[in-house]
């Protein structure tokens, strides 16, 4: 018998017996019975304390671009009856900070109205995003630096915060109650150094506030109840922490962690799937460096925003994007899952759900809360290269939002001789994890020194040097491979 690509079957769905949670048990979803549900998986968030659920809900398919026959409401009530407490959503798409608020109306996690569920409130974690780089209106144009609003009234990143919380929390026009808040704040989809550079005036530069800064230590204030920025005049406390997203550059990304002396960054969300490495991956670049760091790491496009499944790799844009079955014959969805919840590092994926159903069988939520009830070492490394093979053989383009091509590793960066030093900064990893530099003079080998994950540009790799003569410095691979460079 073929083994099933749903995690769970009918019969096995039926033996498993839970509670739901008690504070939404007396909601009706509307589809997808999950009353024999067990509690789900949780991991510690980093150094965040909090336990996070491995699903967490994306706030894209259908509870952005919502077909005609979908609620998404629903999809949002859902998710919290199976227990799951990590919410995703942005100020780019579209009406999906509105659906969460009536969901959210519904669930009594309003503050300021009567029967506000401050404990549930605090059990969960919700997550938006900006994709605005500067802290204050009236920002230069610099090339390379993207600046992506939503809504003629937002011109800089903490005008998408409030936007945010008077579409979640308000009334959508501006105003939000007291005590709304943001669990986290994501400085969205980063694609290069010319956007990190924005992003850290005024911590790295001198902060004036008559002038412009970058939206990090506006978000600052945001989070600190500070106003050094002048944009916090009522010395609010909008967010509790701070991170940002990538989809395409893991060297960009790394620098980003890397020059986070003020400790700023708390979370990072990540592409990550099983056909990460056929671009620059990033599981043995950014992952492990944001890890090393204690960073809450989120996973997403573990299907590729449905590129693996019913469409071009391209983003989606309209209802018809959304993929709205559980898998495929050729890649079910159960192992993609796993592949990145085993990816080491992660902590949570966010997936977005295309329909509910009230057969768990076709329920993409629930097939999807079973995969991803999984250890961090669940997978064995011969069951993780299986399933990249598969994945590369079915839909080998898939990954068109990693902007970077896949390369050999390169070697240690910035190499230079410092009061007695040779110093350097981290290679770029490729198919395999980077294991130690060896260190050679006049082509004789004096010294190795093991590789970790370098988490700040101040603190880099170094070897003492005793004697003159010609220096080179090779990075070597857990594979053997090795990439030189030569002092000259």
């Amino acid at each position: 018998m073929a083994p099933s690509k749903y995690p769970v079957t009918r019969r096995d769905f039926i033996k498993v017996s839970a509670t739901t949670t008690a504070a939404v048990s007396a909601i009706s979803f509307g589809g997808c019975n999950t009353e024999k549900l067990p509690e789900p998986m949780k991991r510690p968030f980093g150094k965040l304390g909090f336990n996070v659920t491995t699903l967490g809900l994306g706030g894209q398919a259908s509870i952005q671009w919502t077909p005609d026959d979908v609620d998404p409401v629903a999809i949002i009530l859902k998710a919290f009856s199976l227990g799951i407490n990590y919410f995703d959503t942005s100020n780019l798409y579209q009406e999906s900070q509105l659906n969460f608020n009536k969901a959210f109306k519904k669930l009594n996690l309003i503050p300021g109205e009567e029967a506000y569920d401050e404990n549930l409130r605090k059990s969960i974690w919700l997550t938006s995003k900006t994709a605005m780089r500067w802290g204050k209106p009236g920002w230069p144009e610099r090339d390379g630096v993207r600046n992506w609003s939503q809504g003629e009234n937002v011109k800089c990143a903490v005008d998408d915060v409030k936007r945010t919380l008077t579409q979640v929390f308000g009334d959508g026009k501006g105003n939000y109650p007291e005590g709304a808040y943001l669990d986290m704040v994501l400085c969205h989809t980063l694609h290069n150094t010319e956007e990190v550079d924005v992003l850290y005036l005024g911590l790295e530069t001198p902060l004036d506030p008559d002038s412009n800064f970058g939206a990090l230590v506006a978000l600052r204030d945001l989070r600190d109840g500070t106003n050094l920025t002048g944009m916090n005049p009522k010395n609010e406390k909008l967010i509790r922490h701070i991170g940002f997203s990538g989809h395409a550059n893991p060297p960009a990304m790394m620098e980003m962690i890397q020059r986070d002396e003020f400790g700023i960054l708390d979370g990072m969300l990540v592409a990550i799937n099983a056909n990460d490495k056929t671009k620059m991956n990033m599981q043995h670049n950014v992952i492990p460096v944001a890890a090393a760091k204690g960073m809450g790491i989120i996973g997403m496009k573990v299907f590729a925003d449905a590129a693996m499944y019913h469409k071009e790799p391209r983003w989606s844009q309209t209802p018809d994007d959304v993929f709205r079955k559980v898998g495929s014959p050729e890649l079910p969805s159960k192992p993609l899952i796993e592949y990145s919840l085993t990816t080491p590092g992660v902590h949570t994926l966010i997936i977005g759900i295309g329909q509910i159903d009230d057969d768990p069988v076709k329920c993409q939520l629930v097939q999807n809360f079973y995969a991803a009830q999984i250890e961090t070492d669940g997978m064995s490394k011969d069951e993780r290269k299986r399933i990249e093979q598969q994945a590369n053989k079915v839909k080998p383009a898939s990954n068109y939002f990693q902007a970077l091509e896949r390369k050999q590793l390169s070697a240690p960066q910035n190499v230079r001789q410092q009061n007695g030093k040779l110093v350097w900064d981290t290679s770029i990893a490729a198919d395999e994890p980077i294991s130690h530099y060896e260190i050679f003079q006049d082509k004789k080998l004096i010294g190795k020194v093991e590789h970790h994950p370098q988490i700040l540009k101040s603190k880099p790799f170094s070897f003492d040097l005793k004697t003159n003569g010609k220096i080179s410095v090779a990075a070597v691979d857990k594979a053997g491979n090795r990439a030189d460079f030569e002092i000259v």
